[in-house]
């Protein structure tokens, strides 16, 4: 993965190579995906719309807000690229209102091949966005059909109340469009309460998927086991703080395709914007 924030020269959308890892030219690469997009008044992103921009630098240098591509292994012939769209008129330093846009892209002439819109996935707020990342584990569905993942980190500022999520979506190629196989559904996460110092209660989880065997719809199932680990930590006789750890729990769960989409668990739906 690559994040890569985008470098305009002063007039238009001639720019410099922005080369970086698999992005490659990645202005260029913008210019091919939305031919009318413009450089903004302040220079800092591309406007699409009146309110509609890609930012070209990082808010408080952790939260990307520039493309993120990935070579595809299943087709190594395709880029996979995921913009960040954000509305100008109603983010601010505190929160982000936006959606994500997925293109799949030819190495070579970067003609697009596919493009989905994925509305809200930008949006963050005391939750905010930490990371965007595409997983290309061999999530095979069917022969000569491989989803690809979207995996969005998530994480508030509080010491007392710490909180963190990491969702994942995954997506096939059918025809000439790319559609949402598997909704937001939470891979790992952490959470709890403390002073801040030591002591306190918190709790982890952690998510694996294997394809199985079984058929639905025409597509494989997918076995889900999540992990759930907690701890206790607090303070002993001489005033160093000693973790506590409880006793780890497991649940599966079998994944089956119903057609269009393979639905989530409750316990493992993801936060919604």
């Amino acid at each position: 993965m690559c994040t890569v924030f985008l470098s305009l020269a002063t007039a238009g959308l001639s720019p410099a190579q922005a080369v970086a890892g698999d992005c490659g030219d990645a202005a260029a690469l913008v210019q091919q995906a939305y031919p009318k997009a413009r450089k903004s008044a302040d220079g800092a992103s591309l406007t699409l719309e009146p309110h509609t921009s890609i930012a070209q630098t990082l808010r408080d240098g952790d939260t990307p807000f520039g493309l993120v591509c990935k070579v595809w292994p299943a087709h190594d012939e395709l880029l996979l690229v995921a913009v960040p769209l954000l509305d100008s008129s109603q983010s601010s330093d505190d929160r982000h209102v936006g959606d994500i846009e997925l293109l799949v892209v030819d190495r070579d002439s970067l003609q697009l091949r596919q493009r989905l819109l994925q509305p809200d996935l930008m949006t963050d707020d005391a939750i905010a966005i930490r990371e965007i990342e595409f997983d290309t584990g061999h999530y095979g569905l069917a022969p000569g059909i491989t989803a690809f993942g979207l995996r969005i980190e998530m994480a508030n500022h509080s010491q007392p109340n710490p909180f963190s999520e990491t969702d994942l979506r995954l997506y096939a190629v059918d025809g000439n469009d790319l559609r949402v196989v598997l909704a937001g559904m939470i891979v790992a996460g952490s959470g709890g309460e403390g002073d801040t110092n030591c002591a306190g209660s918190f709790h982890s989880t952690q998510v694996t998927l294997t394809m199985g065997r079984a058929i639905h719809h025409g597509y494989h199932d997918i076995h889900v086991a999540e992990r759930s680990d907690t701890d206790n930590p607090f303070p002993d006789a001489n005033g160093e703080c000693q973790s506590h750890p409880g006793k780890s729990t497991g649940h599966t769960y079998r994944l089956r395709y119903d057609g269009k989409r393979y639905p989530v668990p409750a316990a493992l739906n993801a936060l919604e914007p």
